[in-house]
């Protein structure tokens, strides 16, 4: 990737000025009465006291802490920068801004993080490139991790899957895979495990789906498919939206290397919008 440190570190203070907040250390204080006649039980299970009131209080001032934070390296190491950037970009945002840190370090940090990543996606994604490695992935990468799988969330038995179940997430792909199991078009698929991973500037990203269709109208696409509820920008907005822009270039990527294959991804919310961007992206 190649990006401009410039148009990097200018954007990234525009947006910290306007969007950086930190909040207050927060304390809650309850107040109570000791209840009579106590169990054992009861006090070991903390259930001696009554609440009668509750109240939230915000520290403003600045918080006094042994830890010594590194802010600089701290912040190049999670958005993969250098320190004369970060320095760069934390010199010149307003003061009021980088006072917050007094506040609540570890807040600041957090949301510090977040925006500059999402800025420094922005920049690289236009010319965001892909090179293919030697790297493989074995196919125990299915198995590996399953005995920490819910096997209770798996479902009926399946004909058209890699594996006779599958572990859902959410009703929508427990729908996804009613209709892809018994669709005549679908040869197998496989839900993707969480170790299936394409490297971003912005975090490992993790598809859903493979799907392999009969060859025909569609001849041998074979699509990744990220199952969400909604399309809405407001819904895939930040570092998510940013990731499948990344994973668009990857797959096309892979689909411009691979003669007589041809690998496609985008994403749906259901069946039958899969089949109207397959169908729209057909090769004769």
């Amino acid at each position: 990737m190649d990006f401009d440190s410039n148009e990097l570190i200018a954007n990234c203070i525009r947006v910290l000025d306007k969007e950086l907040k930190v909040t207050p250390l927060q304390y809650i204080i309850q107040t109570g009465i000791q209840k009579e006649n106590l169990t054992d039980d009861q006090l070991k299970s903390g259930q001696g006291f009554k609440v009668a009131d509750t109240e939230n209080e915000y520290h403003s001032a600045s918080a006094y802490s042994g830890v010594k934070y590194d802010l600089v390296g701290k912040l190049a190491t999670d958005t993969n920068l250098t320190r004369r950037t970060i320095a760069a970009i934390l010199g010149k945002i307003q003061p009021a801004v980088f006072g917050q840190f007094k506040q609540n370090p570890e807040h600041f940090l957090a949301e510090a993080t977040r925006l500059i990543k999402e800025q420094k996606a922005s920049v690289i994604i236009e010319k965001l490139s892909y090179d293919e490695t030697d790297d493989r992935y074995d196919t125990d990468i299915f198995t590996a991790a399953q005995s920490r799988q819910v096997f209770s969330l798996a479902g009926s038995q399946l004909k058209n899957h890699i594996y006779d179940y599958v572990i859902t997430d959410s009703k929508i792909e427990r729908d996804f895979v009613a209709e892809l199991d018994t669709s005549t078009d679908v040869v197998v698929y496989a839900k993707l495990p969480r170790g299936f991973l394409i490297p971003t500037p912005v975090g490992d990203y993790n598809p859903d789906w493979a799907i392999a269709f009969k060859e025909g109208s569609v001849k041998h696409v074979y699509f990744i498919a990220e199952t969400k509820g909604s399309l809405s920008t407001l819904e895939l907005r930040g570092i998510e939206e940013r990731k499948i822009d990344c994973a668009r270039r990857f797959f096309d990527k892979i689909s411009g290397q691979s003669p007589g294959e041809n690998v496609k991804y985008d994403v749906v919310t259901s069946y039958s919008e899969l089949m109207d961007v397959v169908g729209g992206k057909a090769v004769s």
